[in-house]
């Protein structure tokens, strides 16, 4: 009998221990040394952009860069990014990413503007909160993007317009940026604004 009761809770064990998963995608520059056993991150250059994706069982990455020595709290499961970039604050948010989404629609100026204003606060850092599901992370520091450590992560410097969508749920995406990039994508953005016409025109 304890034999039968061993093997029924056996599969209950592995399934608690699944839920603790957590995943970091670590963002950096080139050459860095990475021990995951460890948790430890040692990076000094200041070019390049390396991703590397952990799956961490510890509860803090000790990170040395050129921006300096930090340790990073990853406490409980989930998806975290680390973002050991010297000096480009990274900055995303929750997409509807369906193919359903991913056809073409027409955007009015006010659409635009919206748009624009939306990703200068994001750039300010403003208006950023977990229940917008939206992120600013400065170098050497972390952030924890979602609970479910199954969600898509999208990169700086990737581009992707859709991901297939599995029964009737829609994928959880994130997409992430430099600032560097959002700061090119309002600029392009403003180009295709029209002035507003004054009282006399």
């Amino acid at each position: 009998m304890r034999k039968i009761f061993l093997y029924l809770l056996l599969p209950l064990l592995l399934a608690s221990c699944g839920n603790n998963t957590k995943k970091v995608l670590v963002l950096t520059h080139d050459n860095p040394s990475i021990n995951e056993d460890a948790g430890t991150v040692d990076c000094k250059t200041t070019r390049g952009h390396v991703e590397k994706e952990l799956d961490f069982k510890g509860s803090s990455l000790k990170v040395s860069t050129a921006a300096g020595d930090a340790t990073l709290s990853i406490p409980d499961k989930g998806y975290y990014i680390a973002n050991l970039k010297n000096n480009d604050t990274i900055i995303g948010s929750y997409q509807h990413f369906s193919a359903q989404g991913a056809a073409q629609k027409v955007i009015t100026q006010d659409d635009l503007k919206k748009k624009i204003d939306s990703l200068i606060q994001l750039s300010q850092g403003k208006n950023v909160s977990d229940a917008n599901r939206n992120y600013f992370i400065p170098p050497n520091t972390v952030a924890k993007i979602t609970s479910n450590p199954d969600a898509f992560i999208v990169a700086p410097y990737h581009q992707m317009t859709s991901i297939p969508q599995q029964g009737d749920k829609e994928p959880e995406v994130y997409q992430f940026y430099t600032i560097n990039e959002v700061r090119e994508m309002i600029a392009n953005l403003q180009k295709l604004t029209t002035p507003e016409k004054s009282p006399n025109q």
